[in-house]
């Protein structure tokens, strides 16, 4: 990072220990600098935004460090895959992984039972584990749109009740060729 993106790093974890609300969005970040865990040790963060950079890999240690995080925004990033701690953020309520590069939820998400919102959009989701979703008990909206879901899976996910599942509809003409 050059000096100028350091000293925005820098500048809004020091507005993050003020409010509880770290933003890194859109700082050009590869990673998560381990500055950014020394910079937030004694602060209890409730969200966390990381969207709109370049990040391939979430660190096992985000949910240590930040483990009363309400909130996590990842997205518009180059994920593929999240770290199984994450189910240890036990008062997560809102996950944002859209605009990644993920080809199938995440295991660790059917494990993170507080998680009311999860917002997946864009990514390269073609199945999804109906029954697992289903089994989280405080889930109230899944927004799967703009992802190559596949016919079977999306007619089981229209068919769930006590969930808001977002989906783009399926063209009948290329359901026609499968």
């Amino acid at each position: 990072m050059a000096g100028k993106e350091v000293a925005k790093v820098v500048n809004r974890c020091e507005e993050a220990k003020e409010s509880c609300h770290l933003d890194l969005s859109g700082c050009d970040l590869f990673q998560i600098p381990d500055a950014v865990f020394l910079l937030m040790r004694s602060t209890e963060l409730q969200t966390c935004n990381l969207s709109q950079n370049l990040i391939k890999r979430i660190p096992s240690k985000l949910s240590a460090k930040f483990s009363a995080l309400r909130e996590l925004d990842l997205s518009t990033n180059h994920l593929s895959s999240l770290p199984e701690e994450l189910r240890h953020l036990e008062d997560l309520k809102k996950l944002d992984i859209s605009h990644n590069h993920f080809k199938e939820l995440p295991q660790v998400i059917y494990r993170i039972e507080s998680l009311r919102t999860l917002a997946v959009e864009g990514n390269e989701i073609t199945d999804v584990d109906v029954q697992r979703l289903k089994g989280l008990a405080n889930i109230s909206e899944v927004n799967l749109q703009d992802n190559p879901i596949s016919p079977a899976t999306h007619s089981q996910l229209l068919e769930v009740k006590h969930i808001t599942v977002l989906l783009t509809p399926q063209d009948p003409e290329l359901d026609a060729v499968d």
